[in-house]
């Protein structure tokens, strides 16, 4: 008498081996993600840098029909011009903020009472018992030093960058040798396409908005006379690329200082009944108009993202939050088994294919 495997006994013990194995594999991809922070961080930077230079040496050619290697040339240069001009601002004025970060922290307590008398006792009371117990100190030695590391691997990024162009046209035909098929490489080009468009959209939209809000915010700071001018609009830009909180902190660092350095109220409240306008009128019509469904993440998704990315590359990884994320869902769509995965990270159920939503029956 020969004994039957149980059948029903199989099916979930494959369900348990299947868990346990995507888990295992995950926790070892967030350790490796973690552990190798000092590696991928630059190189992560420099692959959006890239996309950022092509999307802009695109534009150049379908502008001045100028030769390819001429567009490449000068979108190199505007951007790492610009990031370099970002990192130096930050790594001179920041330095100086830091340094008398100390003077505004004893001054803000007498600051705050120069708007009891507009906002009431109450809100007075919060305000000290909240904002006054923030350690200001830790949060610009965080801040500097997330500029300061950026700084430091500037040329490492660039290095980067430099052969990431000169691999831009060999990579494709690299990718349909190492496929080994014609159907296997066609679909790692459709997964690479899928990507490269969605980041050079997102990057390409975010930095020209980012550049609006900040040269907006900077004009408001001149006119008011507010110090470290220059540092506050390059943040500005900078904090932007982080989902919902980012531009939230924006207009709070300068309001504070406008708070402590000036006399009267007035230039507290324009900056946050002004910028805060700015940003809320950029972030809740411009963003998305210009943006439209190529993102198409969840809501829930981009605080979690925004949540995982920071716990695990700090500052950094707040700033490149969406664009990992989107990449994670491009790839998750292009695989039949992760597909419903993707599904449930989209907004409305469509993917990038445009195919409709499952109907519940």
């Amino acid at each position: 008498m020969t004994l039957e495997p149980d059948q029903n006994t199989s099916g979930p013990r494959l369900k348990l081996s299947v868990v346990r194995d995507t888990t295992i594999v995950a926790t070892l991809i967030v350790l490796g993600l973690y552990a190798g922070s000092a590696f991928l961080i630059p190189l992560t930077m420099a692959l959006l840098i890239n996309v950022l230079i092509i999307a802009l040496s695109d534009r150049v050619i379908a502008l001045t029909r100028v030769p390819i290697w001429l567009a490449n040339v000068a979108a190199v240069t505007v951007v790492l011009a610009g990031l370099f001009v970002i990192m130096y601002i930050l790594g001179s004025q920041a330095t100086q903020f830091a340094r008398s970060i100390s003077t505004y922290e004893n001054q803000f307590d007498g600051a705050v009472h120069r708007i009891t008398g507009l906002v009431g006792n109450d809100v007075t009371t919060f305000i000290r018992d909240n904002l006054v117990s923030i350690d200001m100190s830790y949060v610009a030695r965080v801040l500097l030093s997330s500029a300061t590391s950026l700084l430091n691997q500037f040329f490492l990024i660039s290095l980067y960058v430099a052969f990431l162009m000169a691999e831009r046209l060999a990579f494709r035909k690299k990718i349909r040798l190492a496929a080994g098929s014609p159907e296997t490489g066609a679909e790692f080009t459709a997964i690479l396409d899928a990507i490269t468009y969605s980041l050079q959209r997102y990057v390409g939209v975010k930095t020209f908005i980012s550049l609006v809000t900040a040269g907006i915010s900077y004009t408001v700071f001149k006119v008011l006379g507010l110090e470290y001018a220059e540092t506050w609009a390059v943040l500005t830009f900078a904090l932007n690329f982080i989902p919902s909180i980012g531009s939230i902190i924006a207009v709070i660092f300068p309001a504070m200082i406008a708070l402590v350095q000036f006399e009267t109220i007035g230039p507290f409240l324009i900056i946050v009944l002004g910028c805060g306008t700015i940003q809320f009128m950029i972030g809740n019509f411009l963003d998305p108009a210009m943006l439209g469904r190529s993102l198409n993440m969840s809501t829930f998704l981009v605080i979690l993202a925004l949540t995982f990315w920071t716990t695990v590359w700090g500052l950094i990884g707040a700033f490149l939050s969406v664009p990992l994320t989107v990449c994670i869902l491009i790839i998750f769509s292009h695989i039949p088994a992760l597909r419903p995965v993707a599904i449930l990270m989209s907004l409305d159920g469509r993917l990038g294919d445009d195919t409709p939503p499952a109907q519940a029956h």
